[in-house]
């Protein structure tokens, strides 16, 4: 993968993460207390969209943006650290929202996107193999 396509997936894949730990249901409220503290009381009545549609995109995106960034490095549990998140999150919303523990598990997967976002962060991945050496 090149250069210029590989720092691209990176940085999508680090504001995706950021998207969906904004959206989250915790974060909305803080967020929204101090949103109304400064006057922006009335984005009250989008927490439906940001929660029904937004916080799925974003965590779509942060599984595509981690399959393009494995493609460049190779590292089977960055992979694995990065599509179990937004997994959790999508199987929350969708398949277990009236189980009494999907609610731990959104959270866990939101808390798990923070660490995975600060780990890519502290400790960048670096490719493993080179691409042109594994065609051969």
């Amino acid at each position: 993968m090149s250069k210029t396509l590989q720092q691209p997936a990176g940085a999508v894949q680090k504001v995706s993460y950021l998207g969906a730990i904004v959206g989250c249901a915790s974060c909305f409220l803080l967020l929204g207390t101090m949103g109304a503290a400064i006057g922006l009381g009335f984005l009250g009545q989008f927490e439906g969209i940001l929660i029904n549609k937004l916080l799925p995109a974003f965590a779509g995106i942060a599984m595509l943006s981690t399959i393009a960034a494995w493609l460049s490095h190779r590292k089977n549990f960055r992979l694995l650290a990065g599509l179990a998140e937004p997994s959790m999150i999508l199987a929350t919303l969708y398949l277990f929202w009236t189980d009494n523990w999907s609610t731990y598990m959104f959270y866990l997967g939101l808390i798990l996107m923070l660490v995975v976002a600060l780990w890519d962060i502290v400790f960048p991945a670096s490719r493993q193999c080179n691409v042109s050496q594994v065609i051969k």
